[in-house]
């Protein structure tokens, strides 16, 4: 059979013993890896902080071992930088898109040394044949002359793929890819890891989505705590198995549904007939206080752009934006803001938090916003504050001074959400509040937003993951190319139903509207 290695041979990667050190942390701690043949795709999960990203520094040529080895089919290894690893065919699609924009899907397929030259200038013909037959292996129809920047977050990472299949990789490393992906995205993804795959290229596939592990892994590593705790053929494993290998024991994955919110109470926000040129028509909704609301939608579907308007960082050419009955006090951020509206961004990294920033001023920085930034912290006076915020939302760390870059995923989007409740908004409007976070993290983020919903503060939340919405809203609402197609309560939904009404094809308001969308949608 075509792909599988004999018995008797070594196996097709091997990390053995590996030992990391970073001062006082030990970020591995003898830990192993073993992809047998080529071809295979191989999830590799853990929690934040469980040495995930320290193994994949290894295998790429990022860090270099303490103790242990690499052997590619049998051979020891070992990687003085990625220019090695991508040598040895082992090249890495990293979370963060690491792309140029203002350059063509030609120049970054082929970026750095794969452009075709004549004797003394590139030859951009040749080049662009080139990256053509790169995109035809992975059944991807762009238009090699396309600018990075007008492709979508999927689209890019397809690129990326595409860059490493240029360098001729026998093993792609994906970290985390679908984490700014919808649910159609991700089946585009998962299309181009079936054409890897039919390539004998090997897979490994970091993702915290256990039903991404289910839908398109072989077998598996686990780690905890710098340890392998087990690995197998992913039939082996379900998801309570994989959630007790990466915690240590039992967990509850369940969220505990807090009392429905009175009916009685006047709307915390409302918005009627909102809209916003090229991405929003007639959007009318309101929360009450304690209560939690879903956007659900595919991509074009407008719900992310509905936050940014009510928060202000998005244009509102129509309609009307209400917060306890009243305008916002002033228009932009600032004015929602002094109105009592948070919002978490989609990007902690980018849009949430200083990462070089200490735990402390990134808490502080809304709730001191108005303050004079020349006088010094009054830590006297933000020291409860912080301690009360991250007692409570279990932010697990040492010191208020450090650098918040140095939390966990999951410990960095509690920061970002800490940094509003220091401010006790009225309505917290979340994007994708646990992109790229573990399962525990998860779970401590959908216990943590039912708290706040408990002590009143109304909750407008947008997510990619239907089960995320059923299992944490009260009422979900469906949007399709910037229209407002349905509600459904949460109880009584499934995700079958809300991707049906989400991609429901024929809607009338569609088609009225399909010359403002184009080809947006």
């Amino acid at each position: 059979m075509e792909g599988v290695r004999p018995p008797d041979l070594a196996p097709l990667l091997a990390l053995r013993g590996l030992s990391k050190r970073y001062g006082g942390v030990h970020a591995l701690r003898g830990a192993n890896l073993t992809i047998a043949r080529p071809g295979l795709v191989h999830g590799l999960l853990g929690e934040n902080g469980s040495g995930k990203s320290t193994m994949l520094g290894v295998l790429s040529g990022q860090h270099r071992p303490d103790e242990g080895q690499l052997e590619l089919e049998g051979r020891a290894l070992t990687f003085h930088s990625p220019s090695d690893a991508l040598h040895h065919g082992i090249a890495m699609v990293a979370q963060e898109a690491a792309v140029a924009p203002d350059l063509t899907v030609t120049e970054n397929i082929l970026m750095g040394r794969g452009l075709a030259r004549s004797r003394f200038l590139i030859d951009w013909s040749a080049s662009r044949e080139k990256a053509s037959r790169v995109l035809e292996l992975l059944n991807l129809d762009y238009d090699p002359d396309w600018l990075v920047r007008d492709l979508r977050p999927d689209q890019r990472q397809m690129v990326e793929i595409a860059r490493a299949i240029s360098t001729n990789a026998r093993v792609v490393i994906l970290d985390e890819p679908t984490s700014s992906l919808d649910a159609g995205e991700v089946n585009a993804l998962f299309a181009v890891i079936e054409s890897l795959k039919a390539q004998d290229v090997t897979v490994l596939f970091v993702s915290h989505r256990l039903n991404e592990i289910f839908a398109v892994c072989d077998s598996l590593t686990i780690l905890r705590d710098g340890k392998t705790i087990v690995e197998g053929p992913v039939d082996a494993f379900d998801a309570d198995s994989i959630v007790r290998a990466m915690v240590g024991g039992e967990t509850d994955q369940r969220v505990t549904r807090g009392p429905q919110p009175s009916t009685d109470s006047a709307p915390a926000l409302e918005l009627h007939h909102l809209h916003s040129t090229g991405c929003l028509t007639d959007i009318s909704l309101s929360v009450r206080p304690g209560e939690i609301v879903g956007l659900c939608g595919l991509v074009g579907s407008g719900r992310s752009e509905l936050l940014e308007c009510i928060f202000g960082t998005r244009d509102v050419t129509a309609g009307e934006i209400l917060v306890c009955g009243s305008p916002p006090h002033g228009n932009g951020p600032h004015g929602a803001i002094r109105s009592g509206i948070a919002f978490v961004p989609p990007d902690r990294k980018e849009q949430g938090l200083v990462l070089s920033g200490s735990v402390r001023t990134n808490i502080m920085s809304v709730a001191t916003a108005e303050h004079n930034r020349l006088g010094r912290p009054k830590k006297k006076e933000e020291n409860p504050i912080i301690a009360e915020l991250c007692t409570s939302m279990r932010v697990r760390l040492h010191d208020y001074d450090a650098p918040v870059g140095n939390l966990s995923g999951g410990n960095q989007q509690k920061v970002v959400i800490a940094k509003w409740l220091a401010r006790r908004p009225q309505v917290l409007l979340l994007d994708e509040p646990t992109r790229g976070v573990d399962v525990r993290a998860k779970l401590e983020i959908h216990r943590l937003v039912r708290r706040i919903a408990a002590e009143r503060i109304a909750v407008l939340v947008s997510s990619s993951e239907a089960p995320e919405l059923l299992d944490l809203c009260d009422r979900i609402i469906v949007m399709s190319q910037g229209r407002h197609v349905d509600v459904v309560e949460a109880a009584d939904a499934s995700e079958e139903t809300l991707m049906r009404l989400a991609s429901a094809p024929g809607l009338e308001a569609s088609r009225s509207n399909k010359e403002e969308w184009g080809q947006s949608t």
